[in-house]
């Protein structure tokens, strides 16, 4: 023990020699070592506590206020290195990380712009009150054409147009229109059903076609209906993925599984309605098409087409995501590009 009566308390001198001691602290072991020389049980303040017992009255209310103060700015210097070590000890395993970091390996993937489109406009729809389906895409022709009022020797079935696996029924389907006459068909009205999916055609790749790509066909089924129902519904989820500004315009289509037909245009987003090559010149791209649905599509699936009629429509979903997020080339969407950052910020489910 330290015996006080025979020692003069230098302070200063001990937190020199302790700041002295610190600077040649490289790690937190070695801070620890220090540490229980110091303050640690049998260490030098803790000697100096003990000896106080020797003193005088007068001689503790003199020296304990000294070593209560070497206590306490020894515990804040032991604290600020050790602060000071576990940062260099952060930054040092940073650099052994990073050493043999390579940065030309592909970003986390995420889930693709079609699949989050999809899904925004799952949600548009759901709130809408439509349910959503799914069906088969290795399809045979009574669904993909017989079923929706398409003739035996219409283009759309020629092989330039349909990629057939088994000619001349199986094949893969054209558009997710064969999911309408299969709930059509299973399914009593009153309806409303969207269809979202991959589809297949036999077309030479470019900016604005694809062999692959995905549609999305929607059908409404009641006692009372008529285009205007239509116009507004299909407007409405324009003005709710592009803004109230979007400039839109239908035109006469004809579609065989539906009559009247209509064509659902939106100005080109590149060249503004002053024509160019990914809009073909006119100015307006086609994203979709729509109508009344054909009394004969509804008589082949058993629906009463005297009391009962609806409308049908098909988007054409790589478009609107080029349109939504100014992508030029639809062929960059089945290129397995991870840069597409487009939906970060979406509210989708």
């Amino acid at each position: 023990m330290i015996n006080l009566n025979s020692k003069i308390i230098n302070i200063k001198d001990l937190l020199q020699k302790l700041e002295k001691n610190l600077s040649q602290v490289n790690s937190l072991d070695e801070l620890k070592y220090l540490w229980r020389e110091y303050l640690g049980k049998g260490g030098i303040v803790k000697t100096l506590f003990e000896g106080i017992k020797t003193l005088t009255e007068k001689g503790k209310k003199e020296k304990a206020p000294l070593i209560q103060e070497l206590e306490k700015t020894a515990l804040k210097l032991f604290e600020e290195k050790e602060v000071e070590l576990k940062k260099s000890q952060s930054e040092q395993e940073l650099i052994k990380q990073t050493e043999n970091l390579d940065y030309t390996i592909p970003k986390i993937g995420h889930l693709h712009p079609i699949t989050q489109t999809i899904r925004m406009l799952n949600k548009i729809f759901v709130e809408m009150g439509y349910s959503i389906m799914d069906g088969p895409e290795v399809e045979i022709d009574e669904y993909c054409f017989r079923r929706l009022n398409v003739p035996q020797n219409h283009p759309a079935m020629d092989m330039q147009d349909t990629i057939y696996i088994q000619e001349p029924k199986i094949l893969l389907r054209t558009q997710t229109s064969s999911i309408e006459a299969r709930v059509l068909e299973n399914y009593k009205p009153p309806l409303k059903v969207v269809c979202p999916g991959r589809v297949y055609r036999n077309e030479k790749p470019n900016k604005s076609n694809h062999f692959i790509f995905h549609h999305y066909q929607g059908i409404v089924v009641m006692e009372k209906i008529s285009l205007k129902d239509l116009f507004g519904s299909i407007s409405y989820l324009f003005k709710s993925i592009y803004g109230p500004d979007v400039k839109m315009r239908f035109r006469n289509k004809y579609y065989p599984e539906v009559e009247p037909g209509v064509g659902a245009d939106m100005q080109c987003f590149q060249c503004h309605g002053r024509g160019c090559q990914l809009c073909k010149g006119v100015g307006w791209i086609e994203m979709g098409g729509a109508g009344i649905i054909h009394p004969n599509v509804l008589k082949m699936t058993g629906i009463d087409n005297k009391k009962w009629m609806g409308f049908a429509f098909g988007l054409g979903l790589d478009r609107w995501v080029m349109a939504k997020y100014n992508i030029t080339d639809i062929r960059t969407l089945l290129g397995g590009n991870l840069g597409y950052k487009y939906y970060e910020n979406e509210n989708i489910i």
